[in-house]
């Protein structure tokens, strides 16, 4: 499950990460009961910042955490405290283990074959076991004032990733996808978040600290491949940024589906 992370790996990264897991919990983990002494498995765990969230809202499970890169991995275990089964490894190395509950959330964006992942994983799955994924859809942002040249900096981060093998539209083909793998009762549904100066954790944690630093991240690939200008960049960022502000208001949505073996 080889990934070529667009956002790259730096400390900013890590915050907005944390910043997006913070203030999304109850939006991407709310219903999901894992009981305890049951086996789980968080498939491209990163820097710990979902896996925070397993461990405090699923008490007493068996968590395995898995990444491919070490330098993640290494900030995954600064952060989270409880008892965690860490692993630099590719899922495809954990043949012959089994799971009571898989869950991936933020990963098959990145990849270029998502449903031979999601084939792999299936088969990790004790029979009855439940995989969760979790991924979000670029083309769901909408806001107010409307911009095209904000447009135009979204836009080169679907690009971008595009041109990497991946899909930050994925969100919107979660439940094809777990049925082209071989999953059975498949439940998918919308988790959207929409945020406006009466709901200021949501401009500051979402808006500002998530969505906007996540197109920032990648400017200089942007302005490298000649997709924009720096001055249409700058001006695509300010017309995000009123989005934040009094008046402002901003939407997106998340896709949450579970299937079962």
């Amino acid at each position: 499950m080889r990934t070529d992370y667009v956002h790259g790996y730096t400390p900013a990264e890590t915050r907005r990460l944390s910043d997006q897991a913070q203030t999304l919990a109850d939006l991407l983990h709310g219903g999901l009961e894992y009981a305890p002494g049951t086996r789980v498995l968080e498939a491209g765990c990163g820097v710990g910042a979902q896996t925070v969230q397993l461990v405090d809202r699923h008490p007493g499970i068996e968590l395995v955490a898995i990444d491919i890169s070490e330098e993640s991995l290494a900030r995954a275990k600064e952060r989270v405290e409880a008892r965690v089964e860490w692993r630099c490894a590719d899922l495809h190395e954990l043949k012959g283990e089994q799971f009571d509950h898989i869950f991936v959330c933020f990963v098959l964006e990145h990849l270029s074959d998502p449903v031979a992942a999601l084939t792999s994983l299936r088969k990790l799955l004790r029979p009855g076991g439940t995989i969760t994924v979790i991924e979000g859809d670029h083309q769901s942002a909408f806001f107010h004032p409307r911009s095209t040249a904000a447009d135009a900096v979204i836009q080169c981060l679907v690009d971008l990733q595009a041109e990497a093998g991946g899909d930050s539209l994925i969100g919107r083909r979660v439940q094809p996808l777990l049925q082209a793998a071989g999953y059975d009762d498949i439940r998918a549904e919308p988790r959207a978040v929409y945020a406006d100066e009466t709901l200021p954790h949501l401009v500051d944690g979402f808006t500002r600290k998530t969505f906007i630093a996540m197109v920032e991240s990648v400017r200089d690939k942007a302005l490298a491949a000649g997709l924009l200008t720096a001055a249409e960049w700058a001006e695509g960022i300010r017309d995000l940024e009123r989005t934040a502000e009094p008046g402002g208001t901003f939407h997106y949505t998340f896709f949450r589906a579970v299937g079962r073996t």
